[in-house]
């Protein structure tokens, strides 16, 4: 099977940090590959996951013009998708695109009518309602967790052919690290994640706990604070830069609680393999969790609130434990020693590999190219 795997024009895959969805397609890519599957990707020149060939209209992310106007940065999804296009026109060698470009990507695939076409929804369907509402019946979609399409309109529902789960390398890799006394929360910083929630908990219990992820971009505490410091900057009124602002800068003390910036590569898998637990004190239904399969295939327990798709990806009681109120939260926090990191490893090992989602993958592929 030759596919084109699409992952657009904002960041390269694999990403040098945070990175959800390019993260998603490198873990895929290789993956695929392996099965015999040869990939065209289409991406930004700097890209370095290994793959057949590479598509690309920039040489560089896009992802920083992504706080300009509306009317400034319109162009640049537009541009990528454009050439997709023009690749797909001039070949008629791919059995299949894999979509992974929000909006714009289903939006020109649908006008283009070449080849079948899997969308995978990555985000929260409540957003372009309109778009979603009356969605292209030409385009089939999977979602990232079942309880990611039981939310979505209803016509972008009847388009679903099932969900795959993410995964993560680590799962495969057997990392061991002495197990530290800290709590960790890995991902961006913004309400939704509920940091918030995760810093009053742990000051009330006496927990060290260390926020690990950037702010709205910004990789740590100098690239923030020039932000704040210069009101004409483009991210200096962002939600996520006031969130930290006022609910996290000023619990920061740098010993009970500690933002450690975006981390990546060996520095995020220590500071998250050596944590105690990893929390989730989620404020919105997260549709996939990477954070969390990376937790578990460190051999962390997760201690979540019970939204989203954390009840498809943790075993309450055996990898971890799910609860309905802060208040539950904080009861099950004093817990921890009763999970098993050797039964999180396992779980990982069997569910959340790369292995395991491309196969899943090829089973959505073949339901796409027979319908």
């Amino acid at each position: 099977m030759n596919i084109l795997m699409n992952a657009g024009p904002w960041l390269e895959v694999p990403p040098p940090g945070y990175g959800g969805i390019e993260n998603v397609v490198a873990t895929l890519v290789p993956a695929l590959r392996e099965r015999g599957v040869r990939v065209v990707l289409a991406s930004v020149g700097a890209s370095t996951v290994e793959a057949d060939e590479l598509v690309s209209a920039f040489p560089e992310g896009q992802f920083a013009h992504l706080q300009k106007p509306y009317n400034q940065v319109m162009g640049l999804a537009h541009a990528h998708q454009a050439r997709v296009a023009r690749e797909l026109r001039g070949r008629d060698d791919i059995d299949l695109v894999h979509d992974h470009l929000e909006v714009v990507g289903p939006a020109v695939l649908s006008a283009l009518r070449g080849p079948p076409v899997l969308h995978t929804l990555h985000w929260d369907l409540r957003k372009h309602p309109d778009f979603y509402g009356s969605w292209p019946r030409e385009i089939a979609v999977n979602g990232v967790s079942h309880d990611q399409l039981t939310r979505a309109p209803a016509a972008l529902r009847a388009a679903a052919v099932g969900a795959a789960h993410l995964a993560t390398p680590l799962a495969e890799r057997d990392l061991r690290f002495p197990r530290g006394a800290h709590l960790a929360v890995m991902g961006r910083i913004c309400a939704l994640k509920g940091q918030h929630v995760a810093v009053r908990v742990c000051q009330k219990l006496g927990l060290p706990l260390v926020l690990a992820g950037p702010v709205s971009g910004l990789g740590g505490p100098a690239e923030l604070e020039r932000v704040l410091r210069d009101q004409e900057h483009p991210l200096h009124g962002h939600p996520d830069v006031r969130y930290h602002r006022d609910h996290i800068a000023p619990h920061l003390d740098g010993e009970l609680i500690r933002w450690a910036g975006g981390v990546a590569g060996d520095r995020r898998d220590e500071l998250y393999g050596t944590a105690r637990a990893a929390l989730f004190p989620l404020q919105w239904d997260e549709p996939g969790g990477t954070a969390v399969v990376e937790a578990l295939a460190l051999g962390v327990p997760v201690i979540g609130l019970r939204r989203g798709c954390l009840p498809e990806l943790v075993e309450h009681g055996r990898t971890g434990f799910l609860a309905d109120t802060e208040e539950e939260l904080a009861e099950w926090l004093g817990r921890i020693d009763d999970l098993d990191p050797e039964e999180c490893r396992r779980e990982a090992r069997a569910r959340f590999t790369p292995s395991v989602m491309a196969e899943r993958y090829l089973e959505l592929y073949a339901r796409v190219r027979l319908s």
